[in-house]
């Protein structure tokens, strides 16, 4: 009687063990995976929580069909049912020694006439086609053509430098502000020759690659780790002149009652003798130098790209005072 209503064939429950719902969520989490292997894993742990094959494809846009297949494949081999067959095909005519001779060629060998190999090159050199080497290099994730730089850090304390300002940034002290500071400087007020061509359906923003300086100024900041508000203050020129007139600045809008950590690079700037006598005259002022070669662990460098990303890059202004403005009204904001 419990069955009266129930029409069509009884669906065997599908149980998962632990094992394989971490391998399911895995493979739909990936970003790599193929697109369908993605789909039938998302469609079992589905069905997994109850759910009928036709609510399941109703829900991921597939068809009832393709969801009981991938069920019963399921239901018979587990993880390894969802995986496609071996399909019959054309044999391969190149085998693994051939693959590996021309990778090691790629990974150990430069043309004479390049610094790196390209897909025609290498292409022309083994016999192979260009297709051919397309998918190799593809399969291997090789990329000759892209390069990467960094740089090491040659200071002896390094380690510690970057425990210190790290441990600022995620604990600082109790009552004490942590200001990164550092400076931007000869930042050019750019106008363009010809005025910009505003975007379009199908047309991006065009404007010439000729340009017309109207001047330079300075910005000097100082970013609160912990609120993202920023004090910013533009100068005609980059001196320890202007740099102790902005900590002075800083000052005046600091808190009363409240330790002062300073994170700042190792400019020769912040070092005359006029700026350290001002910091030892103020013993809540506490600076901590980023290591040699390291400026990027100063959190106001990245608040420095944002500003030149969403105002300075693609921005015109006739005049430095129109810039200092935009940059004011970006630090307001």
């Amino acid at each position: 009687m419990a069955n009266a209503g129930v029409r069509g064939r009884p669906i065997e429950p599908l149980v998962l063990s632990a094992q394989e719902r971490t391998y399911l969520e895995r493979q739909v989490r990936r970003h790599r995976v193929a697109r369908s292997l993605s789909e039938r894993c998302r469609a079992i742990l589905r069905c997994a929580d109850g759910l009928p094959s036709k609510s399941v494809a109703a829900e991921l846009g597939l068809h009832e069909h393709t969801v009981g297949k991938w069920r019963r494949r399921f239901l018979k081999d587990r993880c390894d049912g969802l995986l496609d067959e071996a399909r019959p095909g054309r044999p391969r005519t190149i085998d693994d020694d051939q693959v590996a001779a021309v990778i090691e060629r790629t990974l150990r060998t430069t043309p004479t006439d390049a610094t790196h190999w390209s897909i025609r090159s290498m292409a022309a050199e083994t016999g192979f086609s260009h297709t051919t080497i397309r998918r190799m290099w593809a399969a291997f994730g090789l990329q000759p053509h892209r390069s990467q730089t960094f740089k090491l850090s040659s200071d002896p304390l390094f380690v510690d430098k970057v425990r210190d300002i790290v441990g600022l940034y995620l604990s600082p002290p109790n009552r004490a502000l942590v200001l990164s500071i550092d400076e931007k400087s000869q930042i050019q007020a750019l106008d363009r020759e010809q005025p910009v061509l505003p975007m379009m359906p199908g047309v991006p923003e065009r404007r010439t690659h000729s340009y017309v300086r109207h001047g330079t100024t300075s910005l000097f900041a100082a970013l609160d780790v912990a609120s993202g508000f920023v004090i910013g203050k533009c100068y005609k020129r980059h001196r320890a002149v202007e740099f102790l007139k902005f900590l002075k600045e800083i000052d005046a809008q600091v808190p009363e009652g409240l330790d002062v950590h300073i994170v700042m690079d190792n400019y020769a700037t912040h070092k005359t003798p006029k700026i350290k006598a001002w910091l030892a005259r103020r013993p809540h002022y506490h600076v901590h130098f980023t290591p040699t070669s390291a400026s990027w662990i100063n959190q106001v460098e990245r608040w420095f790209a944002e500003l030149t990303r969403k105002q300075i890059q693609r921005g015109v202004h006739t005049s430095v005072r129109q810039l200092e403005a935009d940059i004011r009204t970006f630090i307001e904001l």
